[in-house]
């Protein structure tokens, strides 16, 4: 239930997703498994020319994040990696503020949005194992739905945001105290789901409950595995790809935790406040609708995982090399399922896809109340880029921008109002 804002060129790409209008086809897209051996590094001299001058420390990107950083428009980490190695990480600002801990790459961030593709990946592994059937109605797995929402929605509807179903706009007031509150919530939520349009006829993703699509597919994998969509996750995904840092953390860990960054969200007056330890504090940002990222004591299937900027290049490459899906499944996680709203760009399950400069680019990204995270995988050329930020100064969308131009060569029209 977190606000979208995903990998994109412009500001409305940061904020749509979508899908195929007939359920379990997919397009051509990016296949992840092949594009990772198919041009090995090599050492010396014959492989330093496939790293762009601009990514490298010094360049023109890392110039760039530290111009933000010095004027205190950025406080997170960055991260750009080839082939599973690093090419720039760079760490600036504050983790928490209160306790003096600073940001560095075994920081935890609030990835907000951009945990959905974790939730992807959790059908199509129960696909894989052939449990699940993408062109399944949701009817199959859950009980106590309306007759034709039960009959009409499928999976594949639910994960490109084609299912035309909406809900009543979450309490985003209301501070809950543990797991089992929020587990029930959501399970109440997605019995409020009424459908409103043609399935797989169009996008919901921007009616005020088209977030319960994906309630309703966190609980087919429950319903499926027989765990919590929160355990699920952290034995079959992130546990398998190495994560160890990344998890659904509860509010108790975020305010304990030294490793886990405070988002810090701007008030009216301008000043900076820690989202976590002040519940009773709003958000001024439109975006966010004076939403506290805090009050929901663990994040679920639409938003609120956490992970480092590292984990997050870990669970590239257990996409590409097979770890987490073998690859027709990686394959189809990776592909282009319909047309987006901009030349080159596409919808995906949970996740836009575009073409940059001649490069496939997936990726995600998510935003909420001091809350700014962004990945974005290449897999042509085996590149990863990561942002992750935990303050409101940060104005993302021009960093991405700056991120695409060093990895693909891309030409960087900056937005009005880009942080720089």
């Amino acid at each position: 239930m977190n606000s979208d804002s995903v990998r994109g060129i412009s500001r409305r790409r940061l904020v749509t997703s979508g899908g195929l209008a007939a359920a379990g086809v997919v397009a051509a897209g990016a296949p992840l498994l092949g594009a990772g051996t198919a041009h090995a590094h090599s050492a010396g001299s014959g492989g330093r020319h496939r790293i762009p001058p601009d990514t490298r420390p010094g360049g023109a990107f890392d110039r760039y994040v530290a111009e933000l950083a010095a004027k205190g428009k950025f406080s997170g980490v960055v991260l750009l990696a080839y082939r599973g190695r690093t090419v720039l990480s760079r760490s600036h600002g504050m983790a928490d503020r209160e306790r003096g801990i600073r940001n560095h790459e075994g920081i935890a961030f609030n990835l907000s949005s951009a945990s959905q593709p974790f939730l992807a990946v959790a059908v199509l592994q129960l696909v894989q194992q052939g449990g699940v059937t993408l062109s399944d109605t949701v009817g199959r797995y859950l009980k106590d739905l309306s007759s034709e929402i039960a009959g009409k929605v499928t999976i594949h509807h639910l994960l490109t945001s084609t299912s035309g179903l909406d809900a009543p706009m979450p309490d985003w007031q209301r501070v809950f105290h543990s797991r089992a509150e929020v587990h029930e919530y959501h399970k109440q939520w997605v019995r409020e789901a009424t459908l409103v349009g043609v399935p797989g006829a169009e996008s919901n993703g921007h009616r005020p409950g088209g977030g319960v699509g994906l309630a309703m597919a966190a609980q087919i994998v429950e319903a499926v595995s027989g765990m919590t969509f929160w355990d699920y996750v952290h034995k079959h995904v992130f546990r398998r790809c190495g994560m160890t840092r990344s998890a659904f953390y509860t509010r108790e860990q975020w305010l304990t935790g030294k490793h886990i960054a405070h988002p810090y969200m701007r008030q009216a007056d301008g000043s900076l406040v820690d989202a976590v330890r002040h519940l009773d504090q709003g958000s001024v940002d439109p975006h966010t609708k004076g939403r506290n990222p805090g009050r929901g004591f663990i994040g679920h299937a639409s938003g609120g995982g956490f992970a480092t900027a590292p984990d997050l290049v870990r669970f590239a490459e257990a996409l590409r090399d097979g770890t987490v899906l073998d690859r027709p499944y990686a394959d189809l996680f990776a592909g282009a399922k319909l047309p987006g709203p901009e030349p080159m760009s596409f919808h995906g399950y949970t996740m836009p896809i575009s073409i940059s400069n001649g490069q496939w680019v997936i990726g995600r990204g998510g935003a909420d109340a001091g809350i700014g995270a962004n990945w974005s995988i290449h897999p042509d050329t085996g590149w990863v880029g990561v942002v992750l930020s935990n303050d409101d100064n940060l104005q993302i969308q021009d960093l991405l921008l700056r991120q695409e131009a060093a990895i693909t060569g891309a030409p960087v029209n900056p937005p009005s109002g880009g942080g720089g």
